[in-house]
């Protein structure tokens, strides 16, 4: 595997695990818990989709075969998508929101945090202007972890029923394989071992204060990197791409 098509490929993951998310909790607005955090949860949708379309952006121009964002964005398939499963789940309640958010936030910071000291300048220009971003959606849905787990009876019951339904799916976060290999020896992609580290010591942190029990690493479910998915992703890709299929080439 060269650098060149193991960049397409972390290019790749990068937006589609950004884009695929900001979809979900697209699907919120109008029908947030409240005016304040329909319009917050909108807000931070945009901000993935601003950073799915830079990762992508670049991923055609690593490519080199002329696509853009667009054509990558609407034009693939649920089997050629690389987005990680946790970020497909279905939105729930707004604690299983909230949690899967939390997890991926958790995950996200420190790992963008780290690429900006990659020797690939697009790829640490990227993380830098996102970083801000989601310090503060960690921020967010780290207060609502504590909020929903410190707060009644059924807000904890919720909010500990979604993380052990959704802790399954984070351990492929730090799944790694040839594209993470080669990228890392190249110092483009950092020490995912750190990013957990980091992971793990804010979980625990959120978690204690939430007075929410961390589930038990067992099984965890994979396969999102290699185009394995839930069956959830093609369902959400039908609702996502259908104008673009149903008018191709349409611009407006």
């Amino acid at each position: 595997m060269t650098i060149q098509e193991a960049l397409f490929t972390y290019c790749l993951r990068r937006g589609d695990d950004n884009l695929i998310l900001s979809h979900r909790l697209g699907e919120w607005c109008g029908h947030g818990p409240q005016l304040e955090e329909d319009i917050a949860l909108t807000n931070r949708a945009l901000d993935l989709i601003g950073q799915a379309r830079n990762y992508l952006q670049y991923a055609g121009q690593v490519e080199g075969k002329g696509r853009s964002e667009d054509d990558l964005a609407y034009l693939r398939n649920e089997r050629q998508y690389t987005n990680v499963k946790l970020v497909e789940q279905p939105n729930g309640d707004y604690a299983h929101t909230m949690v899967r958010s939390f997890l991926f936030d958790a995950w996200h910071l420190p790992l963008q945090q780290a690429l900006t000291r990659s020797k690939d300048d697009q790829l640490a220009a990227i993380a830098s202007k996102a970083v801000k971003e989601i310090a503060y959606h960690l921020k967010t849905s780290g207060d609502w972890m504590i909020r929903f787990g410190d707060g009644t009876a059924e807000s904890h019951q919720r909010a500990q029923r979604a993380l052990d339904d959704l802790w399954t799916f984070s351990g492929e976060l730090f799944a790694t394989d040839d594209v993470e290999a080669v990228l890392f020896a190249a110092g483009i992609a950092p020490d995912m071992a750190a990013v957990k580290s980091a992971f793990d010591s804010t979980v625990q942190s959120v978690l204690t204060e939430a007075t929410l029990k961390r589930p038990m690493d067992a099984y965890m479910a994979t396969g999102g990197r290699q185009g394995k998915h839930s069956e959830h992703l093609g369902f959400m890709l039908a609702e996502m791409q259908y104008l673009q299929r149903a008018y191709p080439g349409a611009i407006w």
